[in-house]
């Protein structure tokens, strides 16, 4: 074979490369169309290839030499290029999501991430007609409705349907929170929740209302404002029928009828049914008031004394008697107050049987059979059952007298005394008397209506 026969000898081989490569492609014909227009990018880089090596086989080879040379299969080689093209592939992660740009190292891993994006989901569920992302998904779904649980947990007996939420669980026990927040160091016992987490930080609400706008930073959450809308109430008390919207709600509702108290002070052993009491219960403890007024500085324990302080600058009353129209600043106060109107007393004490109409006036009076005065004078020692009688003791004291006469402008130590002061100037005299063989009580309960 001359030299001139180069050219043909290439032409020949470029020819049976591509009717290789035809037959090739025809039988992989379950690949994607990436994966296609990819693999013809790659057949041009193995002519160029062959190209560059028949050339230089041309060029560069003596005429004897390429006469007895044994040119290598076109199997051999196609291979050779299938296999680099290969490796290219699994360094450079050449599957690419075209929509959010995360990349695979095969195909089919993008094609179930795909699915995330598609608006049809693929898996219908038979039973209910819910479209699934995957077929593990759909698998996991199926089990709501056959009830199946096959991931028990070897601690408590538990059982999941779904093996993530076994392993959340099993992680309760270990105490394992393997997802720790770069920014707070709060630690979290699965990812979905750190995600969450994290929007607290960056201020991201993704997941928004069609009905009124409102933006929420967890798919949940949104779940939940959904009922306000459309007055859903799917989780119903076994006991007594009472429905809630949230399942929390509805846990803690189950409380009233088994008592359960699983939330316990280590200070004093005092158990609580929330959490929520049990952190404003510890303050007690450590004296944390993390709540302080912007208008003179007070500081409150929970946010909604907060509110109601803020009340009193705003002059604020939002309940208002029915009756004779007087406002206050919280609900439990006005119901006090209509129990005057009423006459009911619905807290009776279970040591001598008399009744008052609020809860506060009762435990007042329970100390009267206990002797007990929690309220000690840090000046002189002397202890008092009520910290309104501390307050007053302790303006004697101090030499304080905040109740001025607007007639005369004499001051007084506490509220009593100013009201018998008055009497000097109306000529009033006192109506109440007490009755002979009678010792002088407590105001009566109709008399105890502010607290």
């Amino acid at each position: 074979m001359s030299f001139r026969d180069g050219p043909n000898i290439k032409q020949e081989q470029e020819e049976l490369l591509d009717k290789q490569l035809k037959n090739d492609q025809h039988a992989e014909d379950l690949q994607i169309k990436e994966e296609v227009d990819e693999y013809c990018t790659c057949q041009d880089e193995v002519r160029l290839v062959l190209k560059e090596e028949t050339d230089t086989l041309g060029m560069n080879t003596a005429p004897e030499q390429r006469n007895n040379r044994e040119p290598e299969p076109i199997r051999d080689r196609l291979q050779n290029a299938r296999r680099s093209r290969s490796l290219s592939q699994t360094e450079k992660s050449l599957f690419s999501c075209k929509v959010c740009g995360k990349s695979f190292s095969q195909s089919s891993h993008l094609n179930n991430h795909m699915r995330s994006h598609a608006s049809k989901k693929q898996y219908p569920c038979e039973v209910c007609g819910k479209f699934l992302n995957d077929k593990g998904s759909l698998t996991v779904h199926m089990r709501t409705h056959t009830g199946e649980k096959p991931f028990t947990c070897p601690t408590c007996g538990k059982s999941f349907g779904a093996r993530s939420s076994f392993i959340a669980h099993v992680r309760t026990h270990t105490g394992e929170k393997p997802f720790p927040c770069p920014s707070c160091e709060k630690s979290f016992i699965v990812k979905s929740h750190l995600i969450t987490h994290m929007r607290i930080h960056t201020g991201e609400k993704p997941f928004q209302c069609l009905t009124c706008g409102k933006r929420f930073g967890a798919k949940s959450n949104l779940n939940t404002h959904m009922r306000t809308h459309t007055g859903e109430k799917p989780f119903a008390c076994v006991s007594c029928g009472k429905s809630f919207s949230v399942r929390s709600h509805l846990i803690t509702h189950l409380r009233t009828h088994t008592g359960e108290k699983p939330y316990s002070c280590p200070y004093c052993g005092r158990s609580f049914s929330l959490r929520s009491h049990l952190n404003v219960h510890m303050s007690t403890h450590t004296g944390e008031k993390p709540f302080p007024c912007v208008a003179c500085g007070k500081s409150f324990r929970v946010r909604s004394s907060l509110t109601i302080h803020m009340r009193t600058h705003t002059d604020e009353k939002l309940h208002i008697c029915d009756v004779c129209c007087k406002g206050f600043t919280q609900s439990s106060r006005l119901a006090s107050h209509m129990r005057i109107h009423t006459g009911e007393r619905p807290f009776p004490c279970p040591t001598c049987g008399k009744s008052f109409s609020a809860k506060t006036y009762l435990n007042t009076h329970m100390r009267t059979h206990t002797d007990e005065k929690s309220y000690l004078c840090v000046i002189c020692g002397n202890s008092f059952s009520r910290k309104s009688n501390l307050n007053r003791h302790m303006r004697t004291h101090t030499g304080e007298k905040p109740y001025d006469c607007e007639v005369c402008g004499k001051s007084f130590g506490c509220s009593g005394s100013l009201t018998v002061h008055m009497r000097s100037h109306t000529g009033e005299k006192e109506l109440r008397k007490t009755s002979p063989g009678s010792a002088a009580g407590p105001p009566s309960t109709n008399q105890m209506v502010e607290f």
